[in-house]
């Protein structure tokens, strides 16, 4: 049988060195293993990658040397060792053993000596291993310096908060679909079953899970009475507030959570349309199992010339393409696979795409764009550059400090995923 701890080391090889997706990993390697280990194994791989830069470092400390090519995996065994001495609450004794033994699995019973010594030496040497990494930022913080710089630059008030929350166990919110129950009659369904919760009277369709349950615990889950969504990603379709018998786009839509939202809030004609075929499949396992349906369109957004039948829409929802720095805590390879370079590259992408949307919106319409990101260079000044160069678009405010020389409404992480919105409506 596989080792837990193996698989979390080959996972995490695969995520930092070989710039794999945790997204498409960590399912390929769970399914090596019996359900009950599979939490731990999504435990270590998020854990690992949340706390990266400190692990690094006390490697460095505790090694003459990392372990390089066909030795590489065992450099994240050890991190994994470290991980769980450092912040979990498995017996240390057994932390070890357990990570030790990894190394027959990986086939390398040679270097269960080295790996010993090292997570040994740690629990000697923690505390002053600890006030080390704290003395370098990238080590305290466990993100990398571009983004802390660009975080530092953008909410000078906020940094540290962003950070301290992008390290957090991502909360579970659930949308409920209003065609089949009111939020109120979920929340008393969810009671009787014993499923702890709270409503947020911000999001009409939102209930928050006090502690996240498996999705079969559900009520009618399976048949399509809820979805897992956070809330700050249900914003999307009630700031679009689509009405019957409209003609709406939902650009980049996959995995079609929102596409799905639309269709529950209003009898539609709604085009799903991504770039990436496999993703949008996601979008029609979706839509069946909440008994929708959309018109699903595998194409790219930024050139309508090839998918584009000439029928302008009432409403378009544009959530670009963006860094996904507002998901980190769902997502904490993200501040690994992403770069500084990437930024700029994605906002040429962004600006592309939102230029060549806008001509399909009827005159009177609505466009929302959104991204889960909260760098400026993506959001407010995005739009802003938008309304400079775009004779026709208005901002439509969604609050009394949205202008349009610092339009939209940007959340940040905490009570819900960080995510930007702008409402612009054509002339």
């Amino acid at each position: 049988m596989a080792n837990v701890r193996a698989l979390a080391a080959q996972t995490l090889f695969q995520v930092v060195d070989k710039g794999q997706s945790l997204t498409t990993q960590l399912p390929y390697a769970s399914r090596q293993l019996p359900l009950k280990d599979r939490a731990l194994l999504q435990q270590i791989c998020y854990g690992v990658l949340r706390y990266l830069p400190s692990l690094e470092h006390y490697c460095q400390q505790l090694l003459e040397q990392p372990l390089k090519g066909k030795n590489r995996v065992f450099q994240f065994l050890l991190y994994v060792g470290i991980y769980q001495l450092q912040h979990m609450r498995v017996p240390s004794h057994a932390a070890v053993a357990e990570t030790v033994n990894a190394a027959n699995k990986l086939q390398a019973p040679g270097l269960k000596g080295l790996i010993n010594a090292v997570l040994r030496n740690f629990q000697r040497a923690q505390d002053t291993l600890e006030a080390s990494a704290d003395a370098i930022p990238v080590c305290k913080y466990n993100h990398p310096g571009w983004f802390i710089k660009k975080l530092q630059a953008a909410y000078p008030e906020q940094w540290q908060d962003i950070l301290h929350d992008n390290q957090q166990q991502a909360p579970m919110w659930l949308r409920v679909n209003q065609r089949q129950s009111s939020t109120a009659d979920y929340a008393a369904r969810l009671n009787a079953e014993r499923i702890a919760h709270t409503l947020d009277p911000d999001f009409a369709d939102g209930i928050l899970l006090t502690k996240p349950v498996d999705v079969q615990q559900l009520p009618d889950f399976a048949q399509g009475a809820s979805s897992v969504q956070d809330a700050a990603a249900q914003m999307a379709a009630r700031l679009l507030d689509p009405q019957d018998g409209e003609h709406i786009l939902d650009a980049c839509a996959a995995p079609g959570g929102k596409t799905c939202h639309i269709l529950e809030l209003a009898d539609a004609n709604v085009i799903a349309l991504d770039a990436d075929g496999e993703r949008l499949k996601r979008v029609d396992e979706n839509l069946k199992r909440l008994h929708l349906s959309a018109q699903c369109l595998e194409a790219n957004a930024a050139t309508p010339d090839t998918w584009w039948q000439g029928e302008q829409f009432d409403r378009i929802l544009l959530d670009v393409p963006c860094s996904a720095t507002g998901v980190i805590r769902r997502h904490p390879d993200i501040k690994w696979l992403r770069r500084a370079t990437d930024i700029d590259e994605l906002a040429a992408l962004q600006a592309s795409i939102l230029d060549a949307i806008w001509p399909l919106l009827k005159p009177g319409g609505t466009l929302v764009y959104a991204t889960c990101s909260v760098l400026p260079q993506e959001n407010s000044e995005q739009v802003t550059a938008f309304l400079a160069r775009t004779a026709d678009a208005q901002l439509t405010p969604l609050h009394a400090q949205d202008t349009p020389d610092k339009p939209g409404l940007q959340l940040l992480p905490g009570h819900t995923d960080g995510f930007y919105y702008a409402r612009l409506t054509k002339q």
